[in-house]
Formats: structure tokens, sequence, C-alpha cells
């Protein structure tokens, strides 16, 4: 597949059917993300996967809303910046961002749990701070979102070419 077709066709899946993913396919959608450019160079991003249900089962409460779909995954990967790195946000984005390629080009789906800044279900306690808990990451590690993966139980039609916001582009 084109590049042009595969970002035409990802689409965000939140509907799994429960069949696990391989490891050769972790390893890979992982792969892509170690690859993936960061500022300066510095790939100070770290990565936690779980395809324990208990843990994806805690991961899926740990917002009021938006991360309940995180239950159906076969497995969630919780990207992470490293320390002493200003850019961390973006090169997470970025990272996050290619393993979604890496997932579609596999005929996997996945959808991206916004984790940074959020509020948790527990009064008074992050939803970054929930991550850590369940997933035993350190503290000195930020967490940007998670990504939760699967075999899609849905289809999802491409994106369509005149939908495209071709006037929120200037041309200069």
């Amino acid at each position: 597949m084109e590049f042009k077709d595969l970002v035409q066709k990802r689409r965000s899946h939140r509907k799994f059917t429960g069949e696990a993913v391989s490891q050769e396919d972790i390893r890979l959608i992982l792969r892509a993300a170690l690859m993936a450019p960061t500022g300066k160079g510095l790939r100070k991003w770290h990565f936690a996967v779980t395809t324990d249900r208990q843990k994806i089962e805690a991961l899926s409460e740990i917002r009021p809303s938006g991360s309940q779909f995180v239950a159906g995954a076969a497995a969630v990967i919780a990207v992470m910046g490293g320390e002493d790195n200003e850019l961390w946000v973006e090169d997470c984005s970025i990272a996050a961002t290619v393993m979604q390629f890496q997932i579609e080009d596999l005929g996997l789906g996945s959808c991206w749990c916004h984790v940074k800044g959020r509020q948790s279900t527990v009064e008074g306690v992050s939803a970054e701070d929930r991550v850590r808990e369940i997933l035993h990451t350190p503290t000195s590690f930020p967490i940007l979102c998670l990504i939760a993966l699967g075999h899609p139980c849905d289809e999802r039609k491409p994106q369509q070419e005149e939908a495209l916001l071709w006037d929120h582009v200037e041309f200069l």
C-alpha cells in the first residue's frame, strides 16, 4: 500500500474483537516508534506495553470519560517522555502517530487515549498518576497518551478526499 493510501485509510477504532495481537506485531509497532524522528535526535521517549487483561481494564477506568474503549483492546502502549527533554510532548506525539500508521499497515486498529493534563476518576489524582500506579512506571517519565490496539470489529470508511479542508491551507 502506498503511504498516501495508508494515511487515507487510517481511522480510529474504539471496538476490538478480543483476539490477541501477536508479539511479532507488537514488536513491529514498537520498532516503528523507536525509529520515529525526535528533536535533536535525542530519542528520549519510553514505552510501556501491556497485554494483561486486568491492567487493560484498570486503564480503561482512568478518566471519567474518554478512556472506556480501552477495555476492549488486546494491547495498550503508554507513550512517555524521558527526563530532561523540553520537546517530550512533540517527540511522543510523533512516535504515537508513527505507531498508529504501523498498526494500520498491519491490518489492526488503534485509538489514542489522552492522558497528559487529564483528571482521573479519583478525586485529586491525575490520569498520569493512575497510569503510573497501574503500570508501575517511573514518576520521572511524563505520560502523554495510551495507544489502545487490537483487531478492529468495525469497518471504517477511508477519509473522503472531498471533505479535506483545503481552505485551511495557504499557499504563499
